[in-house]
């Protein structure tokens, strides 16, 4: 019996002990599932129509991700994110056939801010997306620069920090895109060359301010390319430079929200290059608590050029739960020109041709 006791006094004692450490310590597994169904007209030169099952996005991508936190005390916090896309139309990893390519970085979290090592949405992302009102919905300004929603840096040091209501930071890569898959998340620039140390490099910066009903914030975003990569950016000389302006503003439960992007990159051949700024205004309201109405206009002006494209949606949402929801988008992109900007984000369209569709789908939280 005495035995009994003892081995009794000592089990809670470890558990006295294990129970606070592992309290200070926590991991969420989250994600989203997003599908459905788009039609599109002029798909092709012969100005064919498609229905197909959407890969990229529907109303935001899918995805799968861990996010943990470790009190460290004192105020100070270990973070980490691990966040893996999905395509649901046929079970793929997104962002070039990365594993983690949503994010993959760890970091320390105190009052001054937050720092973060590894793959990482940089400044660009996290500035768009407090004025962007479709965010990366199927039919959005995404589509018209796919560089928007795809915003993110290999090998990068990150910086965050709110004080105040004003926001400060900046990422630094030193090789910005180590997959060569293809398209907008695999642009084969990995960097961390010796002996060259623009090759690949990323710098963004953001400085905003943020209240409770308005919003405006700034952004720097430059990446040099090196020999291999995508874009025309095939030298460390060459670079492409994205500066954005954006603000929003709450008038009772409806969001307004604009903004301007001025691109100018400067290729290594001169055919490569591209200067031109991206104009949007957006507005979303709800009709009742659980239907909600969400459109935008926006302008692509490329300069010296009559290529230039102006998109126009609209998107209604229906929550079912908390976490689940039916939408529908409708959305047309008139082209001028020799301009070739497809309507649903990783689309086609026939050059000169203005296009037009509908998407429905399905969207789950967890």
């Amino acid at each position: 019996m005495n035995k009994a006791v003892k081995k009794a006094a000592l089990c809670a004692a470890l558990a006295a002990i294990i129970h606070p450490a592992m309290a200070q310590s926590q991991v969420t597994i989250y994600g989203i599932l997003d599908s459905g169904l788009a039609y599109t007209t002029n798909t092709n030169a012969a100005g064919n129509s498609m229905v197909k099952v959407p890969g990229l996005t529907g109303s935001v991508p899918s995805r799968l991700g861990f996010r943990g936190v470790e009190d460290l005390g004192g105020g100070l916090q270990a973070v980490f994110t691990l966040e893996t896309g999905v395509s649901l139309d046929t079970g793929t990893v997104g962002q070039g056939n990365r594993l983690f390519g949503r994010q993959a970085n760890v970091g320390l979290k105190g009052a001054w801010g937050t720092l973060t090592l590894g793959r990482q949405v940089n400044m660009t992302f996290l500035a768009q997306a407090k004025a962007d009102v479709l965010g990366p919905n199927l039919f959005s300004m995404s589509s018209i620069d796919l560089y928007i929603p795809n915003a993110r840096s290999d090998n990068a040091v990150g910086y965050l920090g709110t004080f105040n209501g004003f926001t400060v930071g900046a990422t630094y890569s030193l090789g910005r895109d180590a997959s060569s898959a293809g398209g907008p998340g695999g642009t084969n620039c990995a960097g961390e060359v010796a002996g060259n140390s623009k090759a690949c490099r990323q710098i963004t910066g953001l400085l905003g301010y943020d209240s409770k009903d308005w919003g405006l914030n700034a952004t720097y975003d430059i990446m040099y390319g090196n020999a291999g990569a995508a874009a025309g950016l095939t030298t460390s000389d060459s670079n492409d430079k994205r500066i954005t302006v954006n603000g929003y503003a709450m008038l009772g439960a409806t969001k307004i929200g604009a903004g301007v992007m001025a691109r100018k990159k400067v290729a290594a051949t001169r055919a490569n290059d591209l200067e031109s700024d991206l104009y949007y205004i957006g507005a979303s309201y709800p009709l009742s608590p659980l239907m909600q109405l969400d459109g935008q206009l926006a302008r692509h002006d490329v300069k010296g050029s009559g290529n230039d494209s102006t998109l126009s949606v609209l998107r209604l949402t229906y929550f079912l739960s908390r976490r689940t929801a039916v939408y529908t988008s409708l959305g047309h992109m008139k082209n001028a020109g020799a301009a070739a900007i497809a309507l649903d984000a990783g689309g086609t369209v026939g050059t000169g041709l203005s296009q037009s569709g509908i998407s429905a789908g399905v969207r789950h939280m967890f």
